[in-house]
């Protein structure tokens, strides 16, 4: 037990320097720097940085981005937006650690690790999504329930929101990550391929990849997050000194991620068809993933317990060594003041 927890650790370092968000990714954003037009002289400029994942748990922020409309709104501010993609949220995560960033979104593991380990982050916003998640195994496996899962290898991203998922299902069925299951480290976009070709048994995905798998042929979602108390929850986060320092702009853009959130509740399909071509996704399979987030802006009661849990999970993991609270992390106050 010991050695296998040893081994574990091992494998989270690994796994948190790689994807544990939406796949395999490097640590260098692609940027691209569009000032915005204003009255205002270069030197009395400010600048905001924003960091971007594809997910289907951050739409609003892709709608605000196409739709030009956060650029619409700095430049009533005089602030220049400059953009860096990424494809997971532990590259991002060293962005913001080197300051090159100043607002983000990110998935729950990498939020609560990088704030408990010393970096002076806040969460202004949030997104939830218990089915977000899922467990897939194939129609002829056998596998009915997390009870037949005794003795069976599962593929899961090692240190990730998936692990935590996977803990979760198996506990519910009064079995053991370390010693009851056969653990398989795989990146998203390798659990497709050794699902279908039968190298696991189950794999654990998030969205948009639950909804792309099990639109295959003998492919099935055994147990979503839902149905293991798993709130699934993504996060807006910032550098506490740029919020501090620049209350207007936070607010600006919060403004404009509403508005966004707003547009895409109440006409998804205006919106899906460019969404869906961002993402490499079908337009049905983007709807349909998309349907399991929800995008309440403000920290819930069931958000905040929620990454209270993952603290719990990447402790356990040895990803971090204290405990933290993230109500000392959460500051949606402008949030708050935007839905109002």
């Amino acid at each position: 037990m010991k050695q296998w927890k040893k081994a574990m650790t091992l494998l989270l370092a690994v796994a948190l320097m790689a994807s544990c968000v939406t796949g395999c990714g490097s640590s260098s954003p692609k940027q691209s720097n569009e000032p915005a037009s204003s009255n205002t002289t270069e030197a009395e400029k400010r600048v905001v940085r924003l960091a971007i994942q594809p997910s289907c748990a951050f739409i609003p922020f892709y709608i605000a981005r196409e739709n030009g409309w956060i650029e619409e709104a700095m430049e009533e501010l005089g602030v220049d937006v400059v953009w860096s993609d990424f494809e997971s949220g532990p590259p991002m995560n060293e962005s913001f650690a080197a300051g090159q960033q100043d607002i983000g979104v990110i998935g729950d593991v990498p939020a609560v690790t990088a704030v408990a380990n010393g970096q002076e982050n806040v969460f202004i916003a949030a997104e939830e999504g218990g089915a977000f998640s899922a467990m897939l195994v194939m129609e002829d496996s056998g596998i009915n329930s997390a009870a037949d899962l005794k003795g069976k290898k599962i593929g899961v991203t090692i240190g990730s929101t998936g692990q935590n998922l996977t803990q979760k299902i198996l506990e519910s069925a009064g079995l053991d990550f370390y010693t009851d299951i056969e653990a398989i480290n795989v990146s998203m976009g390798e659990a497709q391929m050794v699902l279908t070709n039968h190298n696991v048994d189950a794999v654990v995905v998030w969205e948009p990849n639950v909804s792309r798998i099990a639109a295959i042929d003998g492919v099935k979602i055994l147990i979503d997050g839902s149905k293991v108390g798993f709130g699934g929850v993504n996060v807006v986060f910032a550098r506490k000194a740029f919020v501090d320092e620049n209350p207007d702009i936070v607010k600006a853009f919060l403004e404009q991620y509403w508005r966004a959130t707003k547009a895409f509740e109440e006409s998804p399909e205006d919106y899906s068809e460019k969404i869906a071509e961002i993402f490499h996704l079908d337009e049905e399979l983007l709807l349909e993933a998309s349907s399991k987030c929800i995008y309440p802006l403000q920290f819930t009661e069931t958000a905040t317990e929620s990454l209270q849990d993952t603290v719990s999970f990447v402790l356990g993991i040895g990803g971090i060594t204290d405990v933290i609270s993230v109500k000392d992390y959460i500051a949606d106050n402008i949030a708050k003041t935007v839905i109002q």
